[in-house]
C-alpha cells in the first residue's frame, strides 16, 4: 500500500469523468431545506477509520442524520486498514457514500484528485448551516479549513478535526519538579540535562512513524524563517528543504541525538507505545497532535494533566514569535465521485458541520471541531484545555504546510525514513536535509503525479 493512489486507482476515474458523481436514481428534488436533493430513503453507506478517535462519535452523527432521514438505512463500520479495505472497490467503481481517509492506512489523497475519484464539495459550503441561522456552511468554520482541503481552487476533502500540532508535557511531571517549559532552545537543552540527571528521557517519539519528529523541525524553521520556509516546500522549490532555515533547525534538533537525550528503545516503538511510556513518566516530551489525549485516555494516569506547548524558539531573530503555533484542519472526509449517494454525503457533512454535530464531536473525542464556537461552554478535559489556550495565545500568528497533503508518499514515505535514520543517530543533519530533498524532487520530476501550487 505505499504505492501512490494515483497508480493504483487507474481505472477508477479519469481526469475526464465528471466528479459530481452519484447515482440518478438516489438523486430527490433540491429544495431550501434539502439543498443537494437527498431522496429521502436513499441508503447511506459510511466508511470510518477507527483511529484515536474511535468510532462512537460516527454513530451519533448517522443518528442525527436519521432523525431527519428515518427511512434511510445506514451501513456503518470501521476499519484501521483504509487503503487495503477500500481501495479496490475504488477501482472497481462502487466505493462507500463516505470515507474518512485517515491513518497510516489512508488512501493518497493528492492521488484520489488527480484521478477524478472524488467529488467536488463546494455545493456543501455554499449550502445554509443545519442549526446556524442565516450563515453558510463556509462562515462557520475556523480558518484554514477550505484551504487545506481544496486542491488547485476545488474543495475535494472536509477536515472536521482541528489538530494542533506541538510538544507535549505533563503538567503534574514539571510541577513535582520545579520545572519550567522552555521558550527558547538554549533553555530546551538546558532543561533537558537537567531532566536526564533527574533519571527520566526527556524525549521519546513514534520510531515507527518517525515522521512525527519532522513536525518540531519543520515548525522551528518556519518560525525562524518566516512562512515562505513552508511555501517553498510546498511547491517543491529547488532546494527548499536546504533553506538556511530548515539547515539551522536540524542542526538545533541534531542535539537531541547526539546527547542522548531520547528514551532508548524509541525506535522500535510505534505510536501508541512511544506515547504509553510517556505516559508513565519514562520522557518528558513527546511530539504529537491533539488528538493524543483521546487515543491515550484508557493509560492516561490520574492527575497526569498533558499540556501541549510550541517548539521553543530557536533565536531572538526569529520572524514568529514563541507563542506561534502550528494548527490545522485533520481528519480527512471524502465523498466519493462515484458513491451510490453523493446527495447524502454531502448531507451527512451538513450534519457533522452542524452546531449540534460539531459539540458532540468535541465532547465525545477531546478534539477541536473546526466549527467556530463548538467548544464554548463545553467542559474539557486538560489537554484540550491548554490547546484552546495555544490557539488562543498564538493568534494571527499560527502556520501549517499542505506537502503531505499534495504528496502522500513524500512525507509517509521519503521524509519518513529519513527521519527514522536521522533521529537514530544514523545520518547527519546534512544527510538528513539531502535525503529530504531528494525526495521532493523525485516527486517534482515525476510526470505521473499530478503537482499542486500553493499561493
Amino acid at each position: 500500500m505505499a504505492t501512490p493512489a494515483a497508480g493504483l486507482l487507474t481505472g477508477c476515474a479519469t481526469s475526464g469523468d465528471d466528479d459530481s458523481g452519484g447515482d440518478s436514481a438516489n438523486q430527490g428534488e433540491k429544495t431550501a431545506e434539502n439543498p443537494f436533493g437527498v431522496k429521502a430513503d436513499a441508503p447511506l453507506e459510511v466508511v470510518i477509520f477507527n483511529g484515536g478517535y474511535g468510532e462512537e462519535y460516527a454513530k451519533a452523527h448517522e443518528a442525527m442524520y436519521n432523525e431527519k432521514y428515518p427511512n434511510a438505512k445506514i451501513t456503518h463500520s470501521a476499519t484501521q486498514e483504509i487503503s487495503k479495505t477500500l481501495q479496490p472497490r475504488f477501482v472497481d467503481g462502487s466505493p462507500p457514500d463516505v470515507v474518512n481517509n485517515s491513518g497510516a492506512g489512508q488512501i493518497d489523497p493528492g492521488g484520489l484528485v488527480s484521478q477524478g475519484a472524488l467529488a467536488d464539495l463546494g455545493p456543501l459550503l455554499d449550502a445554509p448551516s443545519l442549526d446556524v441561522p442565516g450563515k453558510k456552511v463556509r462562515d462557520t468554520l475556523l480558518p484554514g479549513v477550505v484551504d487545506v482541503g481544496s486542491f488547485d481552487g476545488k474543495f475535494h476533502v472536509l477536515n472536521i478535526s482541528y489538530t494542533v500540532y506541538g510538544i507535549w508535557y505533563s503538567q503534574k511531571l514539571f510541577a513535582d519538579r520545579g520545572w519550567q517549559y522552555p521558550k527558547t532552545w538554549d533553555e530546551h537543552i538546558a532543561l533537558c540535562r537537567t531532566i536526564q540527571a533527574a533519571g527520566i528521557s526527556p524525549w521519546t517519539y513514534a520510531g515507527k512513524h518517525p515522521r512525527y519528529m519532522s513536525w518540531p523541525v519543520i515548525s522551528t524553521a518556519i518560525k525562524l524563517g518566516g512562512l515562505d520556509v513552508a511555501k517553498a516546500i510546498d511547491n517543491l522549490e529547488p532546494n527548499a528543504w536546504k533553506s538556511d532555515a530548515m539547515k539551522q533547525s536540524v542542526d538545533a534538533w541534531h542535539q537531541i541525538v547526539k546527547d542522548k537525550f531520547i528514551l532508548p528503545g524509541t525506535p522500535g516503538l510505534d505510536h501508541v507505545q512511544s506515547q504509553t511510556e510517556w505516559c508513565r513518566g519514562k520522557a518528558a516530551f513527546i511530539s504529537c497532535g491533539s488528538w493524543i489525549e483521546n487515543e491515550q485516555k484508557a493509560v492516561t494516569p490520574a492527575g497526569f494533566n498533558m499540556a501541549i506547548a510550541p517548539t521553543p524558539s530557536l533565536s531572538t531573530g526569529d520572524k514568529l514569535p514563541f507563542e506561534a503555533i502550528r494548527g490545522t484542519a485533520g481528519e480527512p472526509f471524502v465523498v466519493p465521485a462515484k458513491a451510490k449517494n453523493v446527495p447524502g454525503g454531502l448531507e451527512y457533512f451538513r450534519t457533522v458541520l452542524s452546531m449540534r454535530g460539531a459539540k458532540d464531536f468535541t465532547q465525545k473525542v477531546s478534539a477541536l471541531s473546526v466549527v467556530a464556537g463548538a467548544a464554548e461552554g463545553a467542559t474539557l478535559p486538560p489537554g484540550l484545555t491548554t490547546v484552546v489556550k495555544a490557539l488562543d495565545a498564538s493568534g494571527s500568528n499560527g502556520f501549517n504546510w499542505v506537502y503531505n497533503n499534495y504528496y502522500r508518499k513524500l512525507e509517509r514515505e521519503l521524509v519518513d525514513a529519513a527521519c527514522g535514520e536521522f533521529f537514530s543517530g544514523r545520518i547527519s543533519p546534512t544527510e538528513f536535509l539531502d535525503q529530504c530533498q531528494k525526495g521532493a524532487d523525485m516527486i517534482a520530476q515525476d510526470s505521473s503525479v499530478k503537482k499542486f501550487k500553493r499561493a
